[in-house]
C-alpha cells in the first residue's frame, strides 16, 4: 500500500460534517487537510478551523492543491465545486443530498473528467444494509410488502433522508422497478388498500437522533426488519476520508461506496 499522503480541501468546513472531517483527518497520517471552504455569508471566513487551524475561505481556487475534495455542503453549492474540481483535474467525493436532476447532470459532466464519488451515506454499515436490502427483496419478491423509516435530528432539511432514498432504490433494484414510479411519500386519510407494486416512506424528525433507518419487509406470517442506527456522527466522516485516499488516482468516471466495499469498479 501506497504511504504517499493525500492532500485533501474540505468543502463545508464550517458544518456539522466539516467540522467532524476536520477532527477525524488530524489523527490520520496518510492524510492532509489543504483548505477549508465555507460559504460566502459564513462568519467563519478568517477565522481557523479545527485542530488543524486551517484559516476559512468562500475561494473555491483554494483547492487548486489538493488530490480530492470533499464536499458536504449545498445543492447549488456541489455543483460548482463539481464544475471547479473538472477543470482543475481534483477527484472530488461529495455526501451533499437533495440533489435536482439538473445537480446529478453536473456530476455527471464532471465525471467525464475526474473520478466522483457521490454517496448518500458514507458510514459502511448503511452501505452493506443497501446490499442486504436489495438481496431481500428479490428473495422475497412481491410476497413481501416493503416500508422504509428513517429518523434523523430536527435540523435536517430534507426528507425523505438521501439515505432512505438509497435503500429505497436498492428494493427497487431488487424487483426491477424504477422507485419513482413506486414510491409512496405519505399516506393520510382513506388511502384504500395498499398495492403489491408500492414502497412506503415514513419520516421522523426529533432532538439530536443521529441518523436510524428501518426496511420493513412484511411478508404474511412473517417480517424481515433491516435495521442502521447511528450513534456517532464520526463514521460518516471515517468512511468519506475513507473514500477520498481509495479514490486519488483513480479513471474518470461516477463511483460509489459499493465499488469501494466490493470491488465493483
Amino acid at each position: 500500500m501506497s504511504t504517499e499522503i493525500i492532500h485533501v480541501a474540505i468543502v463545508g468546513a464550517a458544518g456539522r460534517m466539516g467540522t467532524q472531517l476536520l477532527q477525524e483527518a488530524a489523527d490520520l497520517e496518510s492524510l492532509k487537510v489543504s483548505a477549508a471552504i465555507v460559504a460566502p455569508e459564513s462568519t467563519h471566513i478568517g477565522q481557523p478551523l479545527g485542530p488543524q487551524g486551517l484559516i476559512a475561505t468562500s475561494d473555491l481556487s483554494a483547492i487548486a492543491n489538493a488530490d480530492v475534495v470533499i464536499d458536504f455542503s449545498s445543492p447549488d453549492s456541489c455543483a460548482q465545486v463539481a464544475e471547479y474540481a473538472a477543470g482543475a483535474g481534483i477527484a472530488m467525493v461529495s455526501g451533499t443530498t437533495g440533489l435536482s436532476a439538473a445537480h446529478h447532470q453536473a456530476l455527471d459532466v464532471a465525471s467525464g473528467s475526474i473520478p466522483l464519488m457521490l454517496a448518500a451515506n458514507f458510514s459502511v454499515g448503511v452501505n452493506l444494509l443497501e446490499h442486504l436490502v436489495e438481496l431481500a427483496s428479490r428473495g422475497f419478491g412481491t410476497d413481501a410488502d416493503i416500508e422504509i423509516f428513517e429518523a434523523h435530528h430536527r435540523r435536517k432539511v430534507d426528507a425523505p433522508s438521501g439515505t432512505a432514498l438509497m435503500l429505497g432504490r436498492a428494493a427497487a433494484r431488487g424487483r426491477d422497478w424504477e422507485l419513482d414510479e413506486v414510491a409512496t411519500w405519505a399516506r393520510e386519510g382513506h388511502t384504500g388498500p395498499r398495492d403489491d407494486d408500492e414502497i412506503g416512506f415514513q419520516v421522523l424528525r426529533g432532538a439530536d437522533i443521529v441518523g436510524e433507518h428501518t426496511v420493513y419487509l412484511c411478508a404474511a406470517g412473517e417480517r424481515l426488519e433491516l435495521t442502521h442506527r447511528a450513534t456517532d456522527r464520526a463514521i460518516f466522516a471515517r468512511g468519506a476520508l475513507r473514500a477520498a485516499r481509495w479514490l486519488a488516482g483513480k479513471p474518470a468516471g461516477r463511483y460509489q461506496m459499493r465499488d469501494l466495499l466490493f470491488g465493483d469498479a
